[in-house]
């Protein structure tokens, strides 16, 4: 159904100078912005669409049961696991998420992961700030496998970078069919393969969103399968890999190494033992965070607000049963 006027509601800081972004469409939106639900409380009864931009999950439950009239919830994140409570889930209203906009960086840091402990980067420095000539040999990634562990787009960046480095790829999702004809995966298998997968690659990368099908999928048997030069890299979300069995791996050296952009508990507390460990490339989940990152996410959305404007399809409709 097309509207003369989008009543919009966006949850975040007044401050944040992407919104200045949505001056042009205040023509044909009207558009209110807050942080807490008192200065929602006369917009949200005949809101048309919610933007949670940067909103607690009580905040956004607290919002959308305000908002009766609501038909479309679209969030700048591509985890829905903060946003998928009973009554959003159980309700006809349609959810977006910003996936895709953060793959290729992502993508991006799985290639440059690789590269660290294939060319020893780490040894290098350690070498340069010895002031130390010491030559050794490197690994080529070209033949080896790279397995992933969740294959949406973020996987699909990450078998991208494979393929550019001539590696084969092995693809795990709970639909495999759906990725059996993609050209950039060599074999897709389903999730009850996860510890053959393990097993045959010599780079396992997690992508898999967090639901509760997938908190603990990469736990101690998973991990206690990879080979002795495996390297695990995550940039899912942390709950997919256990960390206790992770950490357990890296301390006895059963597993090369590993490197990490996402965890169990954001930020990292100082004293976690992964701070210490020299097999492990620790990023404070910021491995998508380019210089443009943010203004592409609100252009995202803005593209998806003129589809629901004009009643066209929403691109990036979640499953909200399935949680992604």
């Amino acid at each position: 159904m097309q509207k003369d006027t989008v009543n919009l509601l966006v949850l975040a800081d007044p401050a944040e100078p992407q919104l200045k972004m949505l001056d042009s469409l205040r023509d044909t939106t009207n558009i209110i912005v807050g942080q807490s639900p008192e200065l929602f409380e006369q917009a949200a009864p005949v809101a048309d669409a919610m933007l949670v931009w940067s909103a607690s999950r009580s905040l956004v439950q607290q919002v959308f049961a305000m908002a009766p009239k609501l038909r479309w919830v679209h969030t700048r994140a591509a985890g829905l696991d903060t946003l998928l409570f009973p009554a959003l889930v159980d309700s006809p209203v349609p959810l977006t998420n910003s996936s895709g906009v953060y793959s290729r960086s992502l993508g991006e840091f799985v290639a440059a992961a690789m590269l660290f402990f294939a060319k020893d980067f780490r040894r290098m420095l350690r070498n340069q700030a010895a002031g130390r000539w010491e030559q050794f040999d490197v690994e080529e990634l070209h033949g080896r496998t790279m397995g992933i562990v969740g294959y949406g787009d973020i996987g699909r960046a990450a078998a991208a970078q494979a393929k550019g480095l001539g590696m084969q790829v092995i693809a795990l999702r709970r639909q495999p069919d759906k990725s059996r004809a993609d050209s950039l995966v060599d074999e897709v298998m389903g999730q009850s393969d996860i510890l053959e997968l393990m097993r045959r690659s010599d780079y396992v990368v997690v992508a898999a969103p967090l639901t509760p099908d997938t908190r603990g999928l990469v736990g101690a048997a998973a991990i206690g399968a990879m080979k002795p030069s495996g390297v695990l890299i995550n940039v899912g979300r942390g709950p997919v890999v256990d960390e206790a069995g992770l950490l357990s791996a890296l301390r006895s050296k059963s597993i090369r190494g590993a490197a990490l952009d996402v965890f169990d508990q954001e930020p990292l507390p100082q004293d976690h033992p992964f701070y210490a460990m020299d097999n492990l490339l620790l990023s404070p989940h910021c491995a998508d965070h380019t210089q443009t990152w943010v203004d592409d996410a609100m252009r995202f959305f803005i593209v998806n607000l003129g589809c629901f404007s004009r009643g066209e399809a929403l691109v990036n409709l979640v499953d909200k049963q399935s949680g992604y």
